[in-house]
């Protein structure tokens, strides 16, 4: 296949493997390795933007059990030459070197900039980002911190990982009801942030975040447009920027 006819850029979030159970989990990891499978044909760059995992956390020697497949094709891509970057989320937020050492991603815990054909990106997780939320923002920063990582990492890994998975199923049970619904502009947090962060910096073009769960369209300004990837356990969306536009989309 001709490398010229490699033009598209893949971005999707929130995959949540792990939840709720193996059986499950499995079964959409097979689907989102099926629909790397055929973007990898035509993906210029494909952008994981955070939650791939539902919880994640590295130890020196040791990491997760799981999700070897989509390892192995993430790995196979990009050892194929089509750059992945990788975004961490609120659920996955401890990765740490494995991803970029062992499958050749590239590794971002901030928002970045990007620009394709003249169209500039601010691509991020989202999570913490606009007003408000200031119990997770400072929950953030502690579970963020060296200390609290070196301290989770003396705990053994059955005991460490069985109270992380507990406390990811508790979070995602919780929100549950609020992701599923949109709350009107004023009140999503990351529609607010896109207003404001426009007002600095007019020259992005797409905003695209995860985080939500909730595949959203929303214009912001004249020019702008701010883009949530949904998640892969209810609406396997996604979305493609072919060089010209941008379209969300459900993989079937």
């Amino acid at each position: 296949m001709p490398q010229t006819l490699k033009h598209k850029i893949y971005f999707a979030s929130d995959f949540h493997l792990g939840a709720p159970n193996a059986e499950e989990s499995l079964k959409r990891e097979k689907l989102i390795v099926k629909w790397l499978d055929e973007i990898k044909i035509d993906a210029k760059e494909i952008y994981l933007v955070g939650d791939i995992f539902d919880f994640w956390f590295e130890y020196k020697s040791v990491i997760p059990r799981g999700f070897i497949r989509l390892q192995g094709k993430i790995a196979e891509i990009t050892d194929n030459g089509t750059p992945i970057h990788v975004f961490t989320g609120n659920h996955d937020m401890w990765i740490f070197d494995y991803l970029p050492t062992e499958l050749g991603v590239t590794l971002y815990r901030e928002p970045i900039t990007k620009e394709y054909n003249g169209v500039k990106f601010f691509i991020g997780h989202g999570d913490g980002l606009g007003p408000g939320d200031t119990k997770y923002k400072m929950l953030k920063a502690v579970f963020n911190s060296k200390i609290c990582q070196w301290a989770f990492a003396r705990l053994h890994p059955n005991f460490g990982i069985g109270i992380a998975n507990a406390w990811s199923r508790k979070s995602r049970k919780t929100n549950i009801t609020y992701d599923e619904i949109f709350h009107g502009e004023e009140n999503e947090h990351l529609v607010l942030f896109c207003k404001d962060y426009i007002k600095k910096d007019p020259s992005i073009n797409y905003f695209i975040f995860g985080h939500r769960h909730l595949p959203l369209e929303i214009n912001i300004g004249e020019k702008a447009k701010y883009i949530n990837l949904g998640e892969w356990i209810k609406y396997n969306s996604y979305a493609v920027f072919d060089g010209k536009k941008m379209e969300l989309k459900e993989y079937k």
